[in-house]
């Protein structure tokens, strides 16, 4: 990553130095004696200095900007290839790290335990499996019921206690899986990326559920992880406990790459780009609720009654990364589909697959000029508009050039979910500050600039480089300067005539 600094003028840098240093009350005789921590013949390794130096460096830049935790993204919302979008975390001591998939449609961050009967212990998506063991972790502690970490699960999942009094929980998804486990804290670490080529190895104490049974989907190994990371705005949702404690931002961002082998980019940070659009996230919602008031094909909206995005306890349109398409309510689906046969009825025959709508074509060379566009419409005046190639995938091929493109919506009961195949090739930023959420198309191949929400620099996120001087490089520049301020004062005050 890379920062660029806005500097201000060097008299201005002057007057904020004087202002910083304190008025001492020095008389003509005072000595101020130094002595050596160690003694001069004491060898320290150059290693040891570094450590220090960067320690060091860490604390001073700490005050200077906030930090933008950056994760590394694999996978895809190819549903015939991943189906999903994962990342690393490393927990414990020593620190063991873990594929985790990213979910912003629940809370807690889960791992699997040691002691999980049932877990698969392979994958098809070619990663290795780990699995979290309490015992082995000096830093680890089980979460006791009584604990507050517990009340504030029972706020946004199933928990219970055991005849020993200890905290767990079970974990129902909406697609019939379910995990079940103990609540434990541990030491999570992160890379915090402070300003240019500046990084510190950070680390804080959190609390996250390790699984010791899984049911449903979890058990298959064909798209197995190691666990699930939940990004909603729970208590116990890792982006809530460390922004409550002022280590991140109250804000993440990420940017889905769909094409070729996937990947992206996420940031607990603000991800800039000047076209993105906001809007409000419904209040006092368990999900990242919007206000979805229409939908549109090829510019037209369709005869769909407004009670069908109204939101209460089990209907809304959430956003959610942790499913892989779009479901719709009936009243939505049906007349969506209606408006897309009748746009391509001339050049594809419809035809249903597996529950898939779907289109037979005898020749695939345009059959994104065949498909109209899709637009979600939102409170605000934001929209959410999806290209052809955004909302379609390819389920089989033809020797003669034909094949098949199936919607990747499907009818859904309820909720309205915006899943990966729509918010992939997107800037999505989840500003939980303002309580919002933003958008834009963007090429998530590319490197994207993400705000240092305490100051008004901004981080690139792309391949680590500097350019110009970072927060390090100016903090250098600036020492021989504030020594000469803080002698300036002194020799005022004691009445000494500087040459």
């Amino acid at each position: 990553m890379r920062v660029f600094l806005t500097r201000p003028s060097w008299s201005v840098l002057l007057l904020i130095i004087l202002a910083a240093v304190p008025l001492w009350t020095v008389s003509c005789a005072s000595v101020l004696h130094l002595e050596r921590a160690l003694p001069l013949n004491y060898p320290v390794p150059l290693e040891q200095l570094r450590a220090w130096d960067q320690a060091r460096h860490a604390r001073l830049l700490q005050g200077l900007v906030g930090g933008v935790v950056d994760f590394s993204v694999q996978g895809s919302p190819d549903p015939s290839l991943v189906g999903l979008y994962f990342t690393k975390v490393k927990l414990g001591s020593p620190p063991r790290e873990f594929n985790v998939q990213i979910d912003t449609g629940s809370d807690v961050l889960w791992v699997n335990c040691a002691s999980c009967s049932n877990c698969p212990h392979s994958s098809g998506l070619g990663i290795q499996l780990s699995f979290f063991d309490a015992a082995g972790s000096s830093t680890s502690g089980l979460v006791p019921c009584a604990d507050p970490i517990c009340t504030a699960a029972a706020r946004t999942s199933s928990t219970q206690c055991s005849d020993s009094g200890q905290c767990g929980y079970t974990f129902q998804y909406g697609d019939g899986s379910g995990t079940s486990g103990v609540y434990i804290t541990d030491t999570f670490y992160f890379d915090s990326i402070l300003s240019g080529s500046m990084i510190a190895n950070s680390s804080a104490l959190v609390a996250f559920g390790c699984s010791t049974y899984q049911g449903g989907d979890l058990t298959k190994t064909d798209k197995a992880v190691d666990g699930i990371f939940g990004f909603g705005q729970g208590g116990l949702s890792v982006i809530s406990q460390l922004s409550s404690r002022g280590i991140t931002p109250r804000v993440f961002s990420h940017c889905l790459k769909g094409q070729g082998s996937g990947g992206g980019i996420f940031v607990l940070g603000e991800i800039l780009e000047p076209g993105i659009i906001y809007t409000s996230l419904v209040p006092s919602q368990a999900h990242y609720n919007l206000y979805l008031q229409s939908i549109a094909v090829n510019g037209q909206v369709l005869p769909i009654d407004p009670v069908a995005f109204s939101t209460s306890t089990d209907r809304g349109t959430i956003v959610d990364t942790g499913t892989t398409l779009a479901y719709l309510v009936e009243e939505a689906y049906d007349p969506l589909v209606n408006a897309v046969n009748a746009a391509v009825s001339q050049s594809a025959t419809p035809t249903i697959s597996r529950g898939y709508q779907c289109y037979l074509f005898t020749s695939s060379s345009s059959v994104f000029d065949m498909f109209p566009p899709v637009s979600f419409k939102f409170a605000g005046g934001a929209s959410m508009d999806l290209r052809p190639e955004e909302y379609l995938s390819q389920q089989g091929s033809y020797l003669d050039g034909g094949g098949m493109w199936c919607l990747g919506f499907q009818k859904g009961q309820g909720l309205t979910i915006l899943g990966d195949l729509v918010l992939k090739d997107k800037i999505f930023v989840y500003d939980l500050v303002r309580q919002r959420i933003g958008w834009t198309n963007y090429d998530c191949s590319t490197s994207v600039n993400v705000s240092l929400t305490s100051s008004k620099d901004f981080i690139n996120a792309g391949q680590l480089s500097s350019v110009g001087n970072s927060s390090s490089d100016l903090l250098l520049e600036l020492l021989p300067l504030a020594v000469a301020a803080l002698f300036l004062h002194i020799s005022i005050l004691i009445g000494i005539k500087v040459l």
